[in-house]
């Protein structure tokens, strides 16, 4: 099933989801009937310029949603916060399927409505994420931040054009989890799920109030596919450390926009972030508990192990041996 639709003025996600299934809406509650899965979509208001929409449902065929760029700016900023331990696609542009994230982990994208994108999740995905819809005059009423640094200023910016990343920490994804979870039977629950919402945002935003103050660059959607493209390929082969001068040919960019785009989009250098990759992936594998960490070192590329156990220890604090006694 393709569920597409253009992000504008007053566009409302539940009611287009409604009239492409046939199904009516309750009480801004909407059930997946039998015969296409199980589960709801749900609207939650706080407002004209705040909304989340809770989408919980398992599908018997593949669902793709398809968001064309708005043709006006509207201000609306889209925070994807998604949850999953399942199969999960995103791409921009119609270009090839792109991993949304490593091993599948939790993540977060935030982006303005003027970029298109593509999300798939394959037919019997336990489908559990959340979206929050704000203007930037409300989020910048919401953060009340004195001196924001430049990814909030931009955030928060009129008529500005981004794309950022975060991963979901396990703090968060128990935030989530919550709120998709919640009985709205009860009259306070819109309220309990509106502080549950600040606080997923709280912790977002924290994490992007640490990020670097550079020279912001407005994205396009071809920026933000390609910059899609260039984390595959950083991720694809955790074993070789990535060539940037290659990178850069992929991505169609010169060297020095690549780096500057790459950093302000997923919140680090190129090779920084392959990296904690890296690590992130010895981690995985260290927890299946068959294989040694011998066995996961030399799979990463490494040839010193001594190396792989002191950059282990630093992104964790334990040593890979250490870790995988603790599982």
């Amino acid at each position: 099933m393709i569920l597409e639709f253009t992000a504008s003025p007053g566009f409302d996600f539940i009611t287009r989801f409604s009239q492409q299934i046939n199904v009516p809406i309750r009480d801004n509650f909407l059930e997946i009937p039998k015969q296409m899965g199980e589960g709801y979509v749900r609207k939650v208001g706080f407002g004209e310029d705040f909304k989340l929409t809770i989408h919980r449902y398992t599908l018997k065929e593949d669902l793709i949603i398809r968001r064309n760029p708005a043709a006006t700016s509207n201000n609306v900023r889209t925070i994807f916060f998604y949850s999953n331990k399942e199969d999960f696609e995103v791409r921009y542009n119609n270009e090839e399927n792109i991993p949304f994230s490593q091993k599948n982990d939790s993540s977060i994208l935030l982006s303005t409505n003027d970029l298109s994108t593509e999300i798939r999740f394959p037919a019997g995905s336990n489908i559990q994420y959340v979206v929050v819809g704000i203007t930037a005059d409300r989020l910048r009423s919401v953060l009340s931040i004195e001196k924001p640094n430049i990814t909030l200023k931009t955030i928060t910016a009129e008529n500005a054009s981004f794309l950022f990343f975060e991963n979901l920490d396990p703090e968060m994804q128990l935030l989530l989890k919550n709120i998709v979870s919640v009985d709205m039977n009860n009259s306070l629950n819109n309220f309990y799920v509106q502080i549950k919402v600040q606080e997923l945002m709280y912790l977002l935003f924290s994490k992007l109030s640490l990020r670097e103050n550079t020279t912001f660059r407005n994205i396009n959607s071809n920026d933000a596919e390609k910059l899609l493209v260039i984390r595959n390929e950083i991720l694809i082969d955790l074993s070789s450390p990535p060539v940037l001068s290659e990178l850069a040919v992929i991505a169609s960019m010169s060297e020095t926009k690549l780096k500057q785009l790459f950093k302000q989009t997923f919140g680090d250098s190129i090779y920084n972030y392959y990296q904690k990759a890296r690590m992130e992936e010895a981690a995985f594998l260290l927890k299946q508990a068959k294989h040694s960490v011998s066995e996961v070192g030399y799979e990463l590329g490494f040839s010193n192990l001594s190396h792989f156990s002191r950059l282990f220890e630093k992104q964790y604090g334990l040593t890979p041996k250490k870790f995988s006694y603790t599982l």
